[in-house]
């Protein structure tokens, strides 16, 4: 598969064939890309994308959330041969990046994309991605923060051995498994990617399948189930007046960088 960018980039999506943001944001940018969704869509998201496209998924509505649909991304870029994959969610509306001072709507998205292989490769971080604009107020004084949750726009080294587990907070699972056994997150300030926030409640997605419109009681069960997995990280706040996870990231130390 041909592609600007150095890694194969995947996108997971559910019942939104016909609001496919963050496809739109790579083909404006002339971004090939992968989007992984279960059979009952197929036909529709290929109407919409081209089967160039669309991966058919080997299973459908496990009722699992979305982590069986990102390891079977994992799992297909580990079978090209490449060193990381990106994957992203499926509602990023667009990137950003700072310039003189202020936060930028970005049309062309591969430079964001290219920073951050370029920092992957002279690093050997094991997971990187872009934050949300929402998390960086202020110029930062560098272009990456160390050692963190990364969101929705996750650039994922193949070789490791930790995987997609929960139904809920998948990816505070996955940084928390990297980084508990000693390994290293980065995630990109200088460019950012601004995503659909959940309490919009986007139709599709996990929205529809799991939270059920940020329904309370779904919203303490996601904060409990991190929290039993994760006890000596997390617990149980009340946050955006919703329950909500808090995990202290400050515990993790900055690393010595691996190579480079």
């Amino acid at each position: 598969m041909a592609s600007k960018s150095k890694y194969p980039i995947y996108i997971i999506s559910k019942g939104r064939y016909d609001v496919t943001l963050t496809a739109n944001n790579l083909e404006q940018s002339g971004l090939d890309y992968y989007i992984a969704v279960e059979p009952q869509e197929y036909d529709l998201y290929v109407k919409k994308l081209t089967e160039r496209r669309v991966l058919k998924l080997p299973f459908s509505n496990l009722g699992l959330g979305s982590y069986p649909a990102r390891n079977y991304c994992w799992e297909h870029a580990k079978n090209l041969g490449s060193n990381y994959h990106w994957l992203f969610d499926d509602n990023i509306l667009f990137w950003m990046k700072w310039i003189d001072g202020k936060r930028r709507k970005i049309i062309d998205i591969l430079p964001a994309i290219k920073y951050v292989e370029l920092y992957a490769d002279k690093t050997n971080y094991d997971i990187l991605g872009f934050e949300e604009p929402n998390f960086v107020v202020k110029p930062p004084k560098k272009p990456f923060k160390i050692n963190c949750h990364i969101y929705s726009a996750m650039l994922i080294k193949n070789n490791l051995p930790n995987r997609w587990r929960l139904k809920y907070n998948e990816d505070v699972d996955l940084c928390l498994q990297v980084l508990h056994n000693g390994g290293t997150t980065a995630s990109c300030v200088y460019y950012m990617a601004n995503k659909v926030s959940t309490a919009d409640k986007m139709k599709g997605g996990n929205q529809t399948e799991l939270y059920k419109g940020n329904n309370p009681k779904k919203n303490l069960l996601k904060a409990k189930m991190l929290e039993a997995v994760w006890p000596q990280y997390t617990k149980t706040v009340i946050r955006f007046n919703r329950h909500h996870h808090l995990v202290d990231w400050k515990i993790f130390k900055k690393p010595i960088l691996k190579q480079g």
